[in-house]
This record gives C-alpha cells, sequence and structure tokens, in this order.
C-alpha cells in the first residue's frame, strides 16, 4: 500500500487547503480577450503547473486572433501576441470550442482528444496551464509537478484518487504519451506519469548507463519520492521493459504490470551488434543531423501525423532529442535495447521466466517495432501472464484506448493493493545474488 496518497504536490510542498486555494492574479491591461479565454485566466492557480521562472504561452482563438500570456509563479499579464517571439506552447482552438472547455471543467482534454484542441510544441506547459485554469480545487485534480531524487529531479503528471498507478513512457517519449491513459484510469487510481531521466522535462545525465537496471532504479527513486511503497506499473516499449525490470529487481515494491508493446531482448542474431558497442552515445552532444532532416524521419516513421497526439508526440520527442543531452540519452537507450543479451544466467529471457508480479501483454497486430511474434515466446516463457492482441501499432494507448485502457482497468482492480501479499526480504536478495552470480 502507498505510504501517502501519492500526490506530486504532496512530496514536494504542502499545498493549501482547498477552500482557501489562491487564484493567481491576471494582468489584462486594455486587451480585448475573448470571453471564454477571459474566464480561463480568471481560474489560472499556477500551482496546478510545474515551471521555474516564468512561461510564455499563446492562446488562438479563431477568427478572433492571438494572445501571449507571461505567467510567473506570483501573476500573469496577457496582451496581443507578437509573432517574433516563439511561445513555449501554442493552444489553438475556434472560439466555439474555447466557449466548451471555459464551461466543462473535463472539457479541455475532451476537446483535445478530438483534435478541436490543438496544443503545439511544449505539451508539458501547455496541458499545464489547462490543468491550472480548469477551475478544480480537488486534491484529486490534474497536476503537473517535479520530485527531487538522490540523482535529480523528476518531473511528473497526476490525479485521482485509489491505489497508486505509475505510466512509464516509451523511447523518445515523454509523459505526455500517457495523457490518455491517466485520464481514463484516474477515476479508479491515483495516476501519476512521470518523465524518464533523458527525457522530457526530467533532469539528464550525461554518463549513465540508460539500461534498464538504471531506468528501474529511477522509477523506485521515483515512487519513493512520492512516497508510495507499492505501485501497478504501466508501461509503453521502453516503459513496458523498464517495468519488467522494476518487477524482477523490486517485486515488493510492484503490484501487477500493464505492458503495452514492451521492448523486450532479440532472440535472433544481431549482426551490428560490433558496431553498436563501438559507438559512444556521447557523439550525441554534437548534432550531425540537420533538424528539417530528424524531422523528416519522424513524420515518416509516424505516417499518420495529421493526428493531433502523434503531431503533440512529434513535438515532444524533438524537444529533448535537439538538445545535446537529449540526444546523448536517446541514443544510449537505443544502444542498450538491441545490445541486451537475450540467454545465459543474466539474459532477459532467462530472468523473465522468473517473474512475480501478475502481468498483462498487450500486443498490437500492425507493430513495426515489437512484432507480435514476441507474444508466443512470453507465453512459453512465462505461462501465467495474460495477453491482448490489438488491431494496432505500437501505441496502444492512443492508437485503440477504449479497448486498451477498458482490459486494463479490468486487470489491475482484479487485484487491489492491499490483497498483494509483499515478496519476502530475504527472496528479493536471494534474485539479485542469482542475477549477478557468474555462470557455472
Amino acid at each position: 500500500m502507498a505510504k501517502g496518497n501519492g500526490s506530486p504536490r504532496a512530496a514536494t510542498r504542502t499545498a493549501a487547503p482547498e477552500a482557501n486555494a489562491a487564484r493567481t492574479p491576471v494582468a489584462y491591461g486594455d486587451t480585448r480577450l475573448p470571453a471564454p479565454l477571459r474566464t480561463l485566466l480568471d481560474r489560472l492557480d499556477v500551482s496546478a503547473m510545474d515551471f521555474s521562472g516564468s512561461v510564455h504561452l499563446r492562446l488562438v482563438a479563431e477568427p478572433d486572433g492571438a494572445w501571449d500570456v507571461d505567467i510567473r509563479h506570483e501573476d500573469a499579464k496577457v496582451r496581443p501576441a507578437r509573432t517574433r517571439q516563439v511561445p513555449e506552447a501554442t493552444l489553438s482552438a475556434d472560439l466555439a470550442t474555447w466557449t466548451q472547455i471555459a464551461g466543462d471543467v473535463g472539457g479541455a482534454m475532451g476537446a483535445f482528444r478530438a483534435g478541436r484542441l490543438v496544443v503545439r510544441h511544449n505539451l508539458h506547459t501547455g496541458i499545464g496551464f489547462l490543468a491550472a485554469t480548469n477551475g478544480d480545487r480537488r486534491s484529486t485534480r490534474l497536476q503537473f509537478d517535479s520530485v527531487e531524487t538522490p540523482a535529480g529531479r523528476i518531473s511528473v503528471v497526476g490525479a485521482g484518487a485509489g491505489d497508486p498507478l505509475l505510466l512509464i513512457h516509451g523511447l523518445g517519449a515523454t509523459k505526455g504519451s500517457f495523457l490518455t491513459t491517466l485520464a481514463a484510469l484516474a477515476p479508479a487510481f491515483r495516476v501519476v506519469a512521470l518523465d524518464l531521466p533523458g527525457f522530457g522535462d526530467s533532469y539528464k545525465p550525461l554518463r549513465a548507463s540508460f539500461d534498464a537496471r538504471f531506468f528501474a532504479h529511477a522509477v523506485v527513486a521515483t515512487l519513493d519520492a512520492l512516497g508510495i511503497e507499492r505501485a501497478h506499473l504501466v508501461g509503453n516499449s521502453l516503459g513496458g521493459r523498464i517495468a519488467l525490470e522494476v518487477g524482477l529487481h523490486y517485486p515488493q515494491r510492484v503490484g501487477r504490470l500493464g505492458l503495452l508493446a514492451p521492448s523486450l531482448a532479440w532472440r535472433r542474431e544481431r549482426p551490428w551488434a560490433p558496431l553498436v558497442r563501438a559507438l559512444r552515445p556521447e557523439l550525441g552532444l554534437i548534432q550531425l543531423t540537420p533538424r528539417w532532416a530528424v524531422e523528416g524521419f519522424v513524420h515518416r516513421l509516424l505516417p499518420a501525423a495529421t493526428n493531433t497526439w502523434v503531431r503533440a508526440g512529434v513535438d515532444e520527442f524533438l524537444r529533448a532529442y535537439l538538445t545535446p543531452r537529449g540526444r546523448v540519452a536517446f541514443y544510449a537507450a537505443a544502444r542498450q535495447i538491441y545490445l541486451e543479451e537475450p540467454h545465459g544466467a543474466a539474459g532477459f529471457w532467462t530472468r523473465l521466466a522468473h517473474l512475480e508480479p501478475r502481468a498483462l501483454f498487450v500486443w498490437g497486430k500492425q507493430d513495426r517495432l515489437v512484432p507480435i511474434g514476441f507474444a508466443a515466446h512470453v507465453k512459453q516463457t512465462l505461462p501465467s501472464a495474460r495477453h491482448l492482441e490489438l488491431d494496432c501499432g505500437h501505441v496502444p494507448q492512443l492508437e485503440r484506448p477504449q479497448e486498451t485502457h477498458t482490459a486494463l482497468a479490468a486487470f489491475l482492480r482484479a487485484a487491489p493493493l492491499s490483497s498483494i501479499t509483499p515478496t519476502p526480504y530475504n527472496a528479493v536478495l536471494r534474485r539479485l545474488v542469482e542475477d549477478v552470480a557468474p555462470p557455472e
């Protein structure tokens, strides 16, 4: 069970009582602002956001115009948009959609999912603004925050109440890839999505290993910082591999595992392994590829880039990748995925057979990155696992959200954390010893 409620903000500062929650003063000057935007800004509460210093964002109400909002911790200012100043985030919608958002606390996420509201550039800032202006003062509201771990700062977003559930994104993604999951499962769980070290708005070390073990330690450190003793884990792609590693090394901290197209160790020959071992991730400190070429590659990889969520995901990928430390993290993590040993005493598939937490694997029949053929190997290695096959690609929570979230909710609710017996500590020590013991 959780030591506390798992609230990001509760872990970093004491929140004011809900009844006394203060709104942030906004200076409008003589700006003629559409009524729904004014309604939103009148409800601004920056305690739901997570930023340092100030934030500059742009609100576009078609066809009325655009306005820039400069937000600080103490106040905010509104003025007509200045085209020469590049905002950190741009939120665009027609006036009817803004009116709906202003009148409905939950309307913003619905409009975003439907594509009527477009958030570009920095999803963390854009969705954080929507969370700060929805008028919700409950402790279960959507909140962006950060927690300090011994290694560095981890950026998180959370909502809801109930058993803790931690969401772990994939390679090149951020916590934004799980916003739909957070919204869908928050009514039943206290859901927290994090940015892994090296990605999004979390700290970005240069000399970390960025392998599954490193990320698993970071996940457990985040649980500690949030005051959570045990949580269900849901991960996509690399996040699924990390969730498995937490389950293997820290079974006493895990309830159940939801694994969405998890990246798994290659079983076939890896002809490029010697070259990949020789390449150093530190080469990422130098941007060898022009930005336009990187953007073109990402859009070709994600041909459905007209989708609102995919466009936002491309923005999030580029936001980290186009920084030296973000590139190092991306290259290092990708390198570790390719080089992971499948067999032997410490091999992934050998260890997977000893996984103790119950697991649900969700596979995409059209997945080109983690082919559904892996399902047969998992069934043979881990017979206790459950499986769900969907007609989608590599990101089930975005491509088939209803089926994915319905399955996750049913699987996780079937085992409340209070009913799960912790793994004895001596069993944890035995597992760690077995993992590092040299083969006979």
